[in-house]
């Protein structure tokens, strides 16, 4: 039997089988392009090896071991920019926000779940007591800890949102702006 395009259909196990007939699909146009580029600002570029691309229009990622000898100074400067961003205030108190939170509720979760495991090892006695028909307090506290971790992160997600998601979001738009002046508005 054949298919609408003239290929044979079936699973004969050949390069004709189900698997790969693809009935119209051209796999060519799909293969990813030659050169890719990063549009993102925070692609860690040096980080895989790769340089920047070589004009403001070019979409060629060029080895870092082929960029010229001036955009070593360029990534020098970028480099720098970072560290003045990591040493400013702005980002210090994002940072201390951050680790007021994350710490205090780290522990006392940490506690509780310490807590739990210890009493269900060291007090079967106490976690066995029923307390309300076949439920008993080591299923409360089982629950107890379901509870608290969706509690967490529900207070998580809205401290990040209300506290540090704004001045990061500026820190981050500063960095940009700094790095883009740098390789001298490519981007």
């Amino acid at each position: 039997m054949q298919s609408s395009n003239g290929r044979p259909r079936g699973g004969r196990g050949g390069p004709e089988s189900a698997a790969e007939n693809h009935d119209g699909f051209d796999p060519a146009l799909f293969e990813a392009p030659a050169a890719v580029r990063y549009d993102d600002p925070w692609y860690d570029a040096l980080a895989s090896g790769w340089g920047e691309s070589t004009g403001a229009g070019a979409g060629a990622a060029v080895p870092l071991s082929a960029v010229e000898a001036g955009s070593t100074e360029r990534v020098d400067a970028a480099a720098d920019v970072y560290l003045q961003v990591q040493r400013s205030a702005a980002f210090q108190e994002v940072r201390s926000r951050y680790r007021r939170f994350v710490v205090p509720a780290f522990v006392g979760f940490f506690c509780w779940y310490v807590a739990y495991v210890v009493a269900a090892t060291t007090a079967p006695g106490l976690m066995a007591r029923p307390v309300a028909g076949a439920v008993n307090v080591a299923m409360v506290a089982g629950l107890g800890q379901f509870l608290t971790t969706f509690l967490l992160t529900w207070a998580y997600a809205r401290h990040a949102r209300l506290r540090r998601d704004r001045a990061a979001l500026e820190l981050r738009w500063d960095t940009q702006e700094l790095t883009r002046g740098i390789r001298g508005g490519a981007s």
